[in-house]
């Protein structure tokens, strides 16, 4: 059996509350590894700014855990001018060398991309909800799912619940050909 070399980034939530407080009673106030992006987007500016430890000999009770991360999130609407704040903390078993704190900032932020699109898929198809459970059942919804959301996207749609609203009024075959799939 071949073993792959594969690493991990994970959010350290409040659900596991011992690893938080570990996690959080770091002493960031003395790391010098750090980073800080600037963008602009979705009607909002946003500052993050990002520190990374190595946390080996400091008691994290994580398989293989060697950095942390601390990030801050500086948000600003646009329009209305608040001012949101959230802290992050993440776990890796990557070392310094291999993840700097912008590599880290980068996963993490691919790692919202990932639940933004799981946020279109719960609250359209409520797949939080859904029963089906057994088997290799949520996947093969995933799978019809995923492209569904695709091809609305690619159509024009900007909200998948009110394409998918606007194909339901139409006889059967249609939706299918504006999607690209025959009958």
């Amino acid at each position: 059996m071949e073993v792959e070399k594969a690493h991990y980034l994970l959010v350290v939530k409040g659900n596991q509350p011992n690893l938080h407080a570990a996690v959080r009673a770091l002493p960031w106030q003395e790391v010098t590894a750090r980073r800080y992006d600037r963008g602009r987007g979705h009607g909002r500016s946003e500052t993050r700014s990002v520190r990374t430890l190595t946390v080996i000999g400091l008691g994290l009770d994580f398989p293989h855990v060697v950095q942390a991360g601390k990030i801050l999130r500086h948000r600003t609407n646009v329009k209305s001018g608040k001012v949101t704040r959230k802290t992050v903390y993440a776990i890796t078993n990557m070392t310094a060398r291999e993840a700097s704190p912008q590599f880290i900032g980068r996963i993490a932020r691919s790692q919202w991309d990932i639940e933004a699109v799981h946020h279109v898929r719960d609250t359209t198809f409520a797949e939080d909800a859904s029963q089906i459970r057994i088997g290799d059942g949520p996947e093969n919804m995933a799978t019809l799912h995923n492209p569904t959301i695709n091809r609305l996207r690619e159509n024009g749609h900007t909200s998948i619940a009110a394409g998918l609203r606007e194909m339901s009024y139409e006889p059967f075959t249609r939706p299918l050909d504006r999607l690209g799939v025959a009958p």
